[in-house]
């Protein structure tokens, strides 16, 4: 589905980046894979090696740094020649009781927010060349306040308009812009946030039993969708978030 077809991915060496990027490998897709961890970066690429035989551009980054971004660009570029699709799916989150620390609050939106508006901006040329695309990891926060995740819920909140403005701007180079919004996902996004392991396996829990379906929406799941969007199959879908949390947001259903 994917063959001759060049997929960057930010935030690519653990999580649902990783998902995403086995996911693309699977179909056939030529991948730039970017993260700030060298160790599970390769281990990620060796994982998509091995399922297409090609063998990804890995590149060590931070996307808060605009000399990364030109970086990732640059390297991408001058190994395919081309990109015809963007996955923005680096993210970091706070966790806290209390107003949020100003430095917390700053990391939470320089990765979530600008560092993908500023790498977008730096991709567009290329992908208007390829009637390309751009997906991008949002959350099911973004409309749903929850306080102890302030930031990230505003930082998402944002990127879903980001979607829907660019989406608008880039239609008439070809280019589409689509969110997936998933709910919460076993990666190390809480941990990494502040939130012990007890409190983890304790939220997850309450989430499995809260939830319509009864499970937890796994990072396969949102890179099935991620990969779809991303297709000639969904050409007519443009500037949309797509929901996944197994009915999370519908509330339980042994309430009604």
């Amino acid at each position: 589905m994917f063959h001759d077809k060049v997929v960057l991915i930010t935030g690519a060496s653990s999580g649902i980046g990783a998902a995403c990027a086995v996911a693309f490998a699977k179909s056939s897709a030529s991948l730039t894979l970017v993260g700030r961890n060298s160790d599970n970066l390769n281990k990620v690429a060796k994982q998509c090696e091995k399922l297409n035989q090609l063998q990804p551009l890995t590149i060590v980054a931070d996307i808060t740094l605009e000399t990364d971004l030109e970086r990732i660009t640059e390297e991408t570029v001058n190994r395919y020649g081309k990109i015809d699709v963007l996955i923005n799916n680096a993210g970091v989150n706070s966790i806290s009781p209390t107003i949020t620390p100003a430095e917390a609050f700053d990391t939470v939106m320089t990765t979530n927010l600008r560092g993908t508006y500023l790498l977008t901006s730096k991709i567009t040329p290329y992908l208007a060349k390829t009637k390309g695309n751009i997906v991008n990891i949002s959350s099911i926060l973004s409309n749903k306040p929850l306080p102890m995740m302030t930031p990230y819920c505003m930082s998402k909140a944002a990127l879903d308009m980001f979607t829907k403005c660019t989406a608008l701007q880039l239609s008439p180079k070809g280019v589409r812009v689509n969110a997936v919004n998933p709910g919460p996902v076993k990666t190390e996004l809480f941990r990494r946030g502040g939130m012990s392991d007890v409190d983890c396996e304790r939220m997850f829990l309450g989430i499995e039993m809260n939830s319509p379906l009864k499970k937890i929406t796994k990072g396969e799941d949102v890179a099935e969708l991620v990969t779809f969007l991303a297709s000639d199959r969904a050409s007519c879908i443009n500037g949309s978030c797509y929901v996944i949390d197994c009915g999370l947001l519908l509330g339980d259903a042994s309430n009604l």
